[in-house]
């Protein structure tokens, strides 16, 4: 089975990637899937989201839990019984969770497109970007803040945040892979330690 990353990121933190290489049956072995799972699972029409759906129950099982340890709360913010923080994501052939013992997680794994430059203006103040003249490093850096700015989302879990006016990324460069974000919302500010990294033409961001 293809698991693809695993990372520590500290002793209470951990993010596990899956490289979905596997077809739908064989997905389906030593996987047991709660009625309500399952009749999630046949109401997808894509095969693809069919296969990232039960790539995260491995993942699960890779820290030892199964898919009853897991469920969503009315906003589909997922949540683990035994109290930890959950953050899931898949994009095409990949997918991701983080699991802290500790504090709220979020995560997000795109696919680096020149699509995103389309729909930037609605997420991030795109004349920030105006001074990368590299094609391929905007694509980059505009995935990464959408990826961060995702992330975030997931870890308010509520629906009422506006990427564009509610959560901002700071500045930063390539090599440190990291930076900082905040949710900025009804008069509070809340920082988040963001992180990325890049691998096969996909963008997988954490915060924390």
């Amino acid at each position: 089975m293809p698991l693809y990353k695993s990372l520590t990121v500290d002793s209470k933190t951990k993010v596990l990637i899956w490289n979905i290489k596997e077809y739908i049956n064989d997905l389906k072995t030593n996987v047991l899937l709660t009625e309500k799972s399952q009749v999630r699972l046949n109401s997808m029409k894509s095969e693809l989201h069919q296969r990232g759906f039960l790539s995260v129950r491995h993942l699960l099982k890779e820290v030892g839990y199964c898919d009853a340890d897991l469920f969503y709360d009315h906003y589909g913010k997922p949540h683990l019984k035994d109290g930890k923080h959950i953050s899931i994501t898949h994009s095409y052939t990949f997918s991701g969770i983080i699991i802290s013992d500790e504090v709220p997680v979020g995560i997000d794994i795109e696919k680096q497109r020149d699509k995103i430059l389309k729909i930037a203006h609605k997420f991030t103040p795109i004349e920030e970007y105006k001074t990368i003249a590299n094609h391929e490093a905007l694509i980059r850096k505009l995935t990464i803040v959408w990826g961060a700015k995702e992330s975030l989302y997931k870890i308010y879990g509520k629906k009422s945040l506006l990427f564009l006016h509610h959560i901002f990324i700071d500045d930063f460069n390539f090599i440190n892979k990291k930076t900082m974000g905040s949710i900025r919302y009804e008069g509070q500010t809340a920082p988040y330690g963001i992180h990325f990294l890049e691998f096969e033409g996909f963008t997988c961001v954490y915060a924390l």
